[in-house]
């Protein structure tokens, strides 16, 4: 149960008259009625209220629940008044005064969650339509009344146009009548789609049950007594909702810190060692070097056992992603060189079209500059940064938001994309520039555990096994 359920379980048994016991010495709803009815006849005697058609009388049908035998079903108009605001012309208002005017849009202010009380404009000339103190006020018209706010008003005031109030008659205990009008959902009484509008015969006719003042009160000091509480419920609540949420998000984390550390899977010495695949990587390197098909780089620096971020394995290695991968950094076309026909190779130009590991291709172009090929690993360097997919189509141009971590025989490269997918929150707080980018210099030196190729493989398919239980923890 939400903690909003749990508030509106308590109303609701308040109004059923289940929440406090009844007291006969307390007297009955039908004699309180009584005297409401005096108080509503002075006040149109002395025209402060208009006189209203009556309403038929109560239905079997419209009564929604049953309530104690000492209770009364009324309806709203019998009970209270309504009345709608006005906007005052700018003349009219000042920074300061006796009368506040308020608009909707105070119902928002800090400090005005129950009591109207703080307000920037006033009423210069109080002969203007005033709203008595203790009206409860709503919005009457526009989006607003889809939010069911309700507020009380501390003093006389002013109201906009789009607000309305209801003053409840004495012996009306106010804040029993508050909690009730509070569970009226506006969403079914209102008219018109463009503009919603409350409709007024719908509120006004709406029942309400009414207890002895005595017993209303009782009721009040009672939810009073309980909110705390739901308070205290909601704030757990919050807690544990929002450790649900992150549970998945938290785990696939520590799966993926797990598997870069050397601890999702066990060493096996007959797999060999990372620095034994590191020699044949730079062995290929040189061949390659040689043969004229890779151009000779300037070393990169050595790492020293200070600059080791965490502990791995004694058989991995710790190594630069640039000594282990070439790296392909992407380069715009002009929109004369692509088409969004089917004509040429794929044009990847950035983040829209990677999206859950998944390369979207809606663009071509037969003049490719930048060809990434089957195998290499995509990740998106500028804008929208460490989003990643591994490139199943024979070969594609990629633009500059893009670089290529170029397939190799001597890496899995999905276990190099779960580890770029654990370092992404790192990339991202990097980005420099106005739309934030990555330079190709942080990912080349980039430390990067590197283990054996079978252990590679084995640990791509533990995490392959894991990561699908964290998607059905969301």
């Amino acid at each position: 149960m939400t903690p909003q359920e749990l508030k509106n379980s308590i109303l609701q048994l308040a109004i059923e008259g289940k929440l406090v016991e009844q007291r006969p010495e307390e007297g009955t709803g039908e004699e309180l009625y009584r005297e409401i009815q005096v108080e509503k006849q002075k006040l149109i005697e002395e025209g402060k209220i208009k006189k209203e058609k009556p309403l038929p009388e109560i239905t079997e049908d419209e009564i929604p629940f049953e309530i104690p035998e000492g209770w009364k079903w009324v309806r709203l108009i019998d009970c209270g008044s309504f009345i709608s605001g006005y906007t005052p012309k700018a003349k009219d208002l000042s920074t300061s005064g006796e009368v506040p005017y308020f608009k909707v849009a105070d119902m928002n202010t800090k400090g005005n969650e129950l009591y109207l009380s703080i307000s920037l404009s006033f009423l210069k000339n109080k002969e203007k339509k005033i709203f008595l103190k203790n009206t409860i006020v709503y919005p009457k018209n526009g989006g607003a009344v889809f939010t069911n706010k309700k507020r009380i008003l501390s003093q006389n005031s002013v109201v906009d146009l789009n607000t309305g109030g209801y003053y409840p008659f004495s012996p009306l205990f106010l804040m029993y009548v508050y909690l009730y009008f509070s569970m009226i959902d506006f969403r079914q009484c209102y008219k018109g789609t463009a503009l919603p509008t409350i409709d007024m015969d719908k509120l006004k006719s709406k029942l309400i049950p009414i207890p002895p003042l005595a017993e209303q009160k009782r009721i009040v000091a009672k939810i009073e007594e309980l909110l705390p509480l739901v308070d205290r419920y909601e704030k757990a609540w919050t807690r544990l909702e929002d450790f649900n949420r992150r549970f998945p998000i938290d785990m696939q984390k520590s799966i993926l810190q797990l598997a870069i550390e050397g601890k999702l899977v066990p060493q096996r010495p007959e797999e060999g060692t990372g620095a034994a695949l590191y020699e044949d990587i730079q062995a290929e390197k040189q061949k390659l070097i040689k043969a004229g098909k890779l151009k000779k780089e300037k070393p990169l620096p050595e790492i020293s056992a200070d600059e080791i971020p965490f502990e791995i394995p004694e058989s991995w290695k710790w190594v630069h992603i640039g000594d282990v991968i070439e790296l392909l950094s992407g380069t715009d076309l002009k929109p004369s060189q692509y088409n969004s026909v089917n004509k040429g190779i794929p044009y990847i130009t950035g983040a829209s079209n990677i999206d859950n590991s998944q390369i979207i291709i809606n663009r071509w172009t037969s003049e490719p500059k930048r060809i990434a090929h089957k195998g290499d690993l995509l990740l998106t360097c500028k804008g929208t940064i460490g989003k990643t997919a591994i490139l199943q189509e024979d070969s594609v141009h990629i633009a500059r938001q893009l670089m290529s971590l170029q397939n190799t025989r001597f890496l899995d490269m999905k276990y190099l994309k779960y580890f770029i997918d654990y370092i992404a929150e790192s990339l991202r707080s990097q980005g420099q520039g106005v739309i934030p980018g990555i330079d190709r210099s942080l990912i080349l030196l980039h430390y990067f555990p590197l283990p054996p190729l079978a252990e590679q493989k084995r640990i791509v398919a533990k995490i392959e096994e894991l990561l699908p239980l964290c998607e059905r923890l969301k």
